[in-house]
């Protein structure tokens, strides 16, 4: 049996997801929490067989919360589910540790495909996801401009260049607006950029906003 522990802050989606899961008779859900502080106090020094992640939390980043959980505990495996496309996060989430990437948009076959996979110590990533990481690996050595900005301040870019104001997304993620400033106007430096125009187009042009 394959226990399972799930970190989402939508109840709704718990649901769904324990009831995919029960159906296959040998996985089952033995833990769940709805923040990423909940889930790292749950996970210390517990025996799951699998974390299936959310990547937006209400309170802490999920990649932040993906590395403080292979910290934690290096061999327990952490699939990323997100309502995120594959073009924004997943590469990332691989970089970190994650041992899968699946958008909340996958047919429950394929949710059950890849917590069977990552159970077994294997890695789960899409045939697209494929191809992208392909892509990555023959990029330059120096990588692109979006490549060099922290987890955070990556976020706050992809949110403003979806058209969110700093107060939006401030109280999306629960954080001040002087922290989201402090972070758009880093990551701004360090891509070479102006103003939230410019973030906006290089996204588009990235195909990181879609």
């Amino acid at each position: 049996m394959i226990n399972l522990f799930i970190v989402d802050d939508h109840a709704v989606v718990r649901e769904g997801l324990k009831q995919i899961i029960a159906s296959t008779g040998d996985m089952q859900v033995t833990a769940e929490a709805q923040s990423g502080t909940e889930a790292l106090a749950m996970a210390a020094g517990a025996d799951y067989d699998l974390v299936l992640l959310d990547i937006s939390m209400p309170d802490r980043n999920g990649l932040d919360v993906l590395k403080e959980l292979r910290r934690q505990n290096p061999k327990l495996p952490v699939l990323m589910l997100s309502m995120y496309p594959e073009e924004q996060y997943a590469i990332r989430a691989l970089k970190a540790g994650a041992k899968g990437y699946l958008t909340k948009e996958s047919a429950p076959r394929e949710l059950i495909a890849a917590i069977a996979k990552v159970a077994r110590g294997g890695k789960y990533i899409s045939s697209s996801l494929a191809e992208k990481l392909a892509s990555y690996l023959e990029m330059d050595f120096k990588g692109k401009p979006h490549e060099m900005l922290s987890d955070r301040e990556y976020q706050v870019m992809i949110m403003i260049a979806s058209g969110k104001t700093v107060s939006e997304i401030a109280c999306e993620l629960m954080l001040s607006v002087k922290t989201i400033s402090t972070n758009r106007s880093r990551a701004l430096q360090k891509m070479g950029m102006k103003n939230n125009a410019e973030f906006t187009h290089y996204a588009f042009k990235e195909r990181l906003v879609l």
